[in-house]
């Protein structure tokens, strides 16, 4: 990471995130209290309240899930990805908001516990007869509050990168259990079309990004693991013809497949180099990011690593695997074989072309 990197880091940048995300929050809400009472003057405004409350977490979820494969598909989505761990907190606040107005409203006026009744009660607005409706919306949120509870760098370096992310998976449990609560909820009380077409495109947005987005990577891994079977040389000493210099742009990188993994080629200054694709960090995408003050930066969380050595700027010590890289021509060839994270490479050089 970078050094004025601190644990909490809220920078201009995110605060300005930050700002936007819960001023769309408050005028989504507003909006949808006026339109909803403008239309039906004579509406419980206690029910219109709580199914903003519920519309805007359910919304926040979809964007969630939606800014991955976007990033994916273009590169001009990354700043949201940057700061996506804020949104979701901020789902969970509001998705936690549609439940505790639940329990006040409808399950505190009895004599049975709350917590109770709601996993276990009759279904006060309505619902498929024999479907918890209400116990999934619970479920979603205990898995939202895990997510939000753990979406801090004191728990990614305790549970491990491979365990924080596979945790944070569950994202699409929670996202399938709130589509099934508002179908076997909200949607049975609701006698036009218009709700449900709306939750049916939010199912078909999020599965199709996700397919358009694994196809166009897989598709890109052919390509690459293709032209990776052009090898210079035999046995260890092998290395793979992945691209041109001038497919790099300056200050980024050309991502290839080599041996299995992803290596990221960056060029900088009349040289380059190539290591991981994976940040230590959150298994971020390194070659998506590119070179700043002199470091490759991810372009999720900003962690650093010199592209000679893979090693993070003191006082980390973060460490990527390092490539032999080598040019014939202006053709860039790789050796396909990692050596130890942290192992310095010298760069290969080449002459910069006028322009």
């Amino acid at each position: 990471m970078a050094h004025g990197y601190v644990t909490v880091g809220w920078n201009r940048q995110k605060r300005l995130y930050d700002l936007c995300a819960v001023g769309g929050v408050l005028f989504y809400l507003g909006l949808f209290v006026g339109v909803s009472l403008a239309r039906v003057p004579d509406a419980s405004p206690d029910t219109v309240v709580l199914r903003a409350l519920g519309t805007c977490a359910a919304l926040l979820l979809h964007v969630v899930l939606s800014i991955g494969p976007l990033a994916r598909l273009d590169a001009r989505f990354l700043p949201l990805l940057y700061n996506r761990r804020h949104l979701g907190v901020l789902t969970f606040l509001v998705a936690l908001a549609h439940g505790t107005f639940v329990l006040v409203q409808y399950h505190a006026l009895g004599d049975a516990n709350p917590l109770v009744h709601v996993l276990t009660g009759d279904e006060p607005l309505g619902g498929v007869a024999g479907l918890p409706f209400q116990p999934l919306g619970v479920g979603a949120l205990a898995i939202l509050f895990v997510m939000a509870a753990t979406s801090h760098d004191f728990w990614l370096a305790n549970l491990s990168p491979a365990t924080w992310k596979r945790l944070h998976m569950a994202v699409y449990l929670a996202w399938a259990l709130v589509v099934l609560h508002v179908a076997t909820g909200f949607l049975q009380t609701e006698t036009g079309p218009v709700p449900a077409l709306l939750v049916g495109l939010g199912v078909v947005w999020v599965l199709g990004l996700h397919l358009v987005a694994g196809w166009r990577e897989r598709a890109g891994d052919r390509d690459l693991a293709a032209r990776g079977n052009l090898k210079v040389g035999a046995g260890s000493g092998s290395f793979v013809d992945v691209c041109a210099v001038d497919d790099i742009p300056e200050g980024r990188a050309h991502v290839a497949t080599l041996g299995g993994e992803r290596v990221a080629i960056f060029r900088h200054g009349g040289a380059l180099s190539a290591v991981s694709n994976v940040c230590r960090h959150q298994n971020g995408p390194l070659g998506e990011g590119r070179v700043i003050d002199g470091c490759i930066t991810c372009p999720w969380h900003g962690y650093q690593y010199r592209p000679e050595d893979g090693c993070s700027p003191p006082p980390f010590t973060e460490k990527v695997e390092t490539y032999r890289v080598k040019l014939a021509g202006r053709r860039v060839l790789v050796d396909p074989h990692p050596n130890a994270p942290g192992t310095r490479v010298e760069p290969a050089r080449f002459e910069e072309r006028a322009s």
